[in-house]
């Protein structure tokens, strides 16, 4: 089968690869159909490289269950799916107490594990997710960061007709503004460099949208607060400005969520840092997807909403690529080429 492969910074081939098989009695072979590229992978594509040279990467997906290990009971061959890309170790103390995020030896599909872009995966039974059948596999592909941002607000307490600012408005942030509004925001407001992103998030339901290149923009935010800010700040941009600007955009005593992750160090300006002590700001950081009972409620979450029409994903698919075609793709993300938000990958292997 076809597969991509990460072999360093810059260096991802599509190439020939051996089919996974059952080896043990909870595998279950997935065909996948469609794969998405996340942030992460932009970001190990161009600055990290790989975990392990010459793994297959990528954990956002769908498809069908094309075999199952013995012992599978709960699902079968020919259904839709999806997975959990997350495997804690469940020997470490935090396991023990069920805080899978906080594993202290946490293994990622993608990183650790072979992933997603390839014509097929193989992942335990107890990862993998069946899809209702009213759910297209676009959709199910992000489910996954779904779970994400729903992980981070369960972080948080965020009351009916709360004032909520999302700060980045790649996929994340778009799913954020969405989930805002289930949550019990009665505003939201979201903030971006890319004008094209701002408008997908007043069409997903931003009431009000911020591009930051633009002079004066909050004055304008903070006029339309009453000068006080928002109750909760979702940061998830993971650029420096925007961590170091959210704890400004607070509320007294409200709270910054931290779900963008920085690949570089994060040196705040002294005023800004001084609003978290001085505005006793709660300061929440949000990890990964998972929760007890493995993997978690938020799965059983997002599966429901998205199922119902409730998150509406069609507007951040901006792309949609045949998995040869990727790796040109990588290079014209990460070099910022085009405008994008999610690029998904429809991947056709053999039946």
């Amino acid at each position: 089968m076809k597969a991509l492969n990460l072999y360093g910074k810059q260096d991802v081939r599509y190439e020939d690869v051996e089919i996974p098989v059952i080896e043990h009695e909870d595998d279950i072979i997935i065909k996948v159909k469609t794969a998405g590229i996340c942030g992460s992978d932009i970001s190990r594509f161009g600055k990290i490289g790989s975990y392990n040279p010459g793994l297959t990467w990528g954990h956002e997906f769908s498809g069908v269950i094309a075999e199952t290990g013995k012992g599978v009971k709960s699902l079968k061959k020919g259904d839709r799916v999806t997975a959990c890309p997350c495997f804690p170790c469940y020997e470490c103390e935090f396991c023990r107490q069920g805080k899978f995020s906080k594993c202290t030896d946490l293994k990622v599909l993608g990183g650790h594990k072979k992933g997603a872009f390839a014509e097929y995966i193989k992942i335990p039974e107890a990862n993998v997710i069946k899809i209702p059948d009213n759910m297209d596999y676009d959709t199910a592909s992000l489910i996954e960061p779904s779970c994400v941002v729903v992980h981070g607000y369960n972080q948080v307490n965020i009351k009916a007709g709360d004032s909520v600012a999302v700060v980045g408005c790649g996929t994340i942030g778009l799913l954020a503004v969405q989930w805002a509004k289930i949550f019990g925001a009665a505003e939201v407001f979201a903030f971006d460099t890319d004008s094209g992103k701002l408008e997908v998030a007043k069409n997903t339901g931003a009431d009000h949208i911020f591009n930051v290149t633009e002079e004066g923009y909050f004055q304008k935010f903070m006029e339309l607060t009453g000068n006080r800010g928002v109750n909760t700040v979702v940061e998830s941009s993971g650029n420096v400005s925007g961590i170091a600007n959210s704890f400004s955009m607070a509320v007294k005593g409200g709270t910054v969520l931290l779900l963008g992750i920085p690949y570089g160090d994060v040196l705040l300006p002294r005023e800004n840092f001084e609003k978290i002590i001085r505005n006793e700001l709660e300061v929440a950081g949000s990890w990964n997807s998972i929760s007890a009972p493995f993997p978690g409620k938020e799965w059983d979450t997002a599966l429901g909403y998205m199922s119902k029409g409730m998150i509406d994903v069609k507007p951040l698919i901006t792309h949609k690529i045949a998995l040869g075609d990727a790796p040109e793709m990588f290079w014209k993300l990460y070099g910022r080429e085009a405008f994008f938000i999610k690029v998904l990958m429809e991947v056709d292997g053999d039946e």
